[in-house]
């Protein structure tokens, strides 16, 4: 996303001569096309608009009218295309042909020059300007040699890379070829040059507000914007303010930006604007290691601590504040005071909470009141619904049935669980040698649990499946019914483990239970590890076909041979069914997975 926002582009930067006045400069992407430009188009804010609009009240009219209208550079693909002609020419660079000069409501001033080549007859937005205006469209783009795109232009604009027809000198030649021959020939006649550009613009940092780092500048009479010298760093916000209106309470309060000048001691003033708040957010994490350093920005433990682990954040950061904090990061590594390239090591975006399939949100008034839900479901409750609903980074659809799901499961499956087991007394110590069957799965259960939320938290970031990890685990100990000794350790340890596993997810139930369970308290508890021995399975499921269709499962000790797994197999019920009468041609076996029986008659 980024990478979009900042926009690098390789092209050429030519000019339109003008007959007895300055030429047109415009930047192509596609220097390809030159020879298919049949008119220029200008934004209604570009000089050339307002000197033809000076004769023309019509024309002056349509300029006033289109530039009211503030249009998102991503909204212009959709928007209608409407222009009117200026009634000025300039020439084509190197066939001197007049080219007729519109007014665009399609050019965005901001960008480039505020003027581009229109090639209709290879570029969409052209190609629809020219239909319905009525300007030539002309093909001087070929598809490749064997390509299976067709070019009609009698239908679209033909957009794609191919080969120069209809381009003089230049006819046959590919898009890289092209590119140099043509941005070579305007460079020698002076009139054009390759050049990198950037969607990225300029960024305005002062804003007329109390809420921001104060601007440290002083304006002087005499000499001018002063920068406040670094002794007198920082500037320090007032604090007895009113606010009221909607300008800056700074600008009330002469008593604070009334001042003398750093260079020559007159009166001056201080700058009122405050800086945007990125300015300060954009290095915060950095801050946060040293935020009780008073003698600079920063000193030596931004350097130990580093960058972020982990950012979680919502898309909308992306190219705002992630943009601007790598801007910061860099600028405090060249100063010396951090590390390293990147301020984020890695990054989570998560998804957007949705309501009828929008984003619910404070200004569209659907936000919801979240202290209704947690008075009445508890912040575990909703915690857990939001990250079950859904991988992290996708969007979800937000439903108060989820909370209670998770309100009920909290309550009576891991809550009453862990309280009807801690009734039934102490607990002996788990001995992993005398376990049998039915205690050995329930332990392999849980560790196989403790090692896939383990990496689900850390690797995969994906916490709806630790939740449904859990939820498998404590089914399985609700269907556990060994009040033995070790069938009671063995629970011990499965509860313990569910509780801790859900710990950052639902941190109060788990604070509450965790001391029951193990007599410590969960901040001073370590992260589970899974013990390899645990996993070891004596036996496994095997799927059963005859003929290619499943007709049973069974269980067989591993690494079986494929005899046993087919006496297995046979003994079946269902299998058995379905071998009946028949003669069995050939077995294939893939060793602790399936057997299929292929059978005749």
């Amino acid at each position: 996303m980024q990478r979009n926002w900042i926009g690098r582009s390789h092209g050429v930067e030519l000019t339109f001569p003008r007959n007895g006045a300055d030429g047109l400069t415009v930047y192509t992407t596609r220097p390809d096309t030159l020879m298919g430009v049949t008119y220029i188009a200008v934004a209604p804010q570009h000089p050339l608009a307002a000197q033809a609009a000076a004769g023309n009240p019509e024309l002056a009219k349509f300029v006033e009218e289109v530039s009211q209208v503030k249009v998102a550079e991503e909204d212009m693909a959709k928007m209608e295309k409407r222009g009117m002609p200026t009634g000025l020419t300039a020439q084509h660079p190197l066939t001197g042909a007049d080219i007729p000069i519109w007014v665009g409501n399609f050019v965005l001033m901001e960008y480039g020059s505020g003027a581009v080549m229109s090639v209709p007859g290879h570029d969409q937005r052209d190609w629809e300007f020219a239909r319905k205006y009525g300007l030539p469209i002309v093909q001087v783009i070929a598809p490749a040699p064997g390509s299976s795109t067709k070019c009609d232009l009698e239908q679209a604009a033909f957009v794609d890379k191919g080969v120069c027809v209809n381009s003089g000198e230049f006819d046959g030649l590919a898009f890289e070829a092209a590119f140099d021959a043509f941005a070579g020939a305007l460079g020698d006649k002076g009139l054009g040059e390759k050049q990198t550009n950037y969607r990225l613009r300029d960024w305005g940092v002062s804003r007329q507000r109390y809420w921001g780092c104060p601007i440290p500048v002083i304006h002087c009479e005499a000499c001018g914007a002063v920068p406040v010298p670094a002794e007198d760093l920082p500037v320090v916000l007032p604090t007895d303010v009113e606010f009221e209106g909607v300008t800056s309470p700074l600008t009330k309060i002469p008593e604070w930006y009334n001042t003398s000048c750093p260079e020559c001691g007159g009166a001056a003033v201080r700058e009122t604007d405050t800086f945007d708040t990125f300015m300060e957010s954009s290095w915060y994490a950095a801050r946060f290691a040293s935020s009780d350093h008073a003698g600079g920005i920063l000193d030596e433990r931004a350097k130990y601590w580093g960058a972020v682990d982990h950012y979680v954040g919502g898309e909308e950061h992306a190219i705002l504040h992630l943009l601007y904090a790598r801007f910061f990061y860099r600028v405090l590594r060249d100063e010396g005071f951090v590390e390293g390239d990147e301020p984020f090591t890695n990054l989570l975006a998560l998804g957007m909470v949705l309501k009828d399939g929008t984003k619910m949100s404070k200004s569209a008034g659907d936000a919801g009141d979240p202290q209704k839900l947690l008075d009445k479901h508890g912040a575990d409750a909703v915690r857990m619904a939001m990250m079950f609903a859904a991988p992290p980074e996708h969007s979800f659809e937000w439903s108060e049935h989820g909370v209670e799901s998770a309100e009920r499961w909290l309550r009576t499956r891991l809550w009453n669980s862990v309280a009807a087991h801690l009734a039934d007394g102490s607990v002996p110590e788990l001995d992993a040698s005398a376990l049998n069957d039915d205690q050995r799965a329930i332990r392999r259960t849980t560790h196989e649990t403790i090692a896939k939320a383990t990496d689900d938290y850390g690797r995969r970031l994906t916490f709806n499946t630790v939740i449904s990890s859990v939820m498998s685990l404590m089914n399985e100990v609700s269907r556990f019914d060994d009040q033995s000794d070790q069938g009671r350790a063995v629970r011990h340890e499965a509860l313990s483990a569910a509780v801790l596993l859900m710990s950052p997810i639902t941190p109060h139930i788990a604070h509450a239970l965790w001391p029951r369970l193990t007599g410590e308290q969960l901040e001073d508890a370590a992260w589970l590890r899974h013990d390899d021995a645990a996993l070891v399975r004596d036996s496994v499921e095997v799927a059963v076909q005859v003929n290619g269709k499943l007709r049973g499962r069974v269980e067989v000790t591993v690494d079986a041979s494929e005899d046993q797994v087919g006496d297995v197999a046979k003994a079946n019920e269902n299998v058995a069914k379905f071998l009946e009468g028949k003669q069995i041609r050939k077995v294939i076996h893939v060793p602790n997975k399936l057997m299929n029986f292929v059978v005749a008659g």
